[in-house]
């Protein structure tokens, strides 16, 4: 979870340097492997959960989200429902770009107190990453798969016969 967690976070820091494409192209491979990294987690309980702490603060959560939304535009909005069990879900309107800084922050705070050279912080990073996996970045990554899916091959048109 960290070789990956640190991968996704060192290429959203520098999405200035690479195209709208090479964005969707890494984002379309890295989510589901993020994804299936974050269901693996151990389930932890902190010896020590006062050693919790968060990192990133809202001005470079800011920084990444504005640059990924100026990448994606105009095609940062995407729809999604808001309950799939639901027989008639509502649709919300999501942003590729708040996602992703919202990823970006949660795996950045679990990488950056991972690195701490204590096990009171490693438990408390893997708790957390677990716990927000959960209720939060999990849930962004499944609904954006079907936006970057269709992003990444703009030519699948309904009536395609893919079989």
């Amino acid at each position: 979870m960290l070789a990956v967690a640190n991968e996704y976070c060192l290429f959203v820091e520098k999405a200035d340097e690479y195209t709208k494409e090479d964005l969707l192209g890494f984002f379309q491979k890295i989510c589901p492997l993020l994804y299936i990294k974050g269901a693996l987690l151990p389930i932890i309980d902190p010896a020590n959960p006062e050693a919790n702490e968060r990192f990133v603060l809202e001005e470079k959560w800011e920084i990444i989200f504005n640059s990924l939304r100026m990448k994606f535009q105009p095609t940062d909005e995407f729809w999604f429902a808001d309950d799939t069990f639901d027989k008639s879900p509502e649709m919300i309107k999501g942003s590729l770009a708040e996602h992703f800084a919202d990823i970006y922050q949660d795996l950045k705070d679990f990488v950056i107190l991972y690195q701490r050279n204590s096990l009171a912080a490693k438990e408390n990073a893997v708790a957390e990453c677990r716990r927000l996996f959960t209720n939060h970045w999990g849930i962004r990554i499944v609904n954006m798969l079907n936006a970057l899916h269709f992003l990444n091959y703009p030519t699948i048109k309904e009536n395609d016969n893919v079989f």
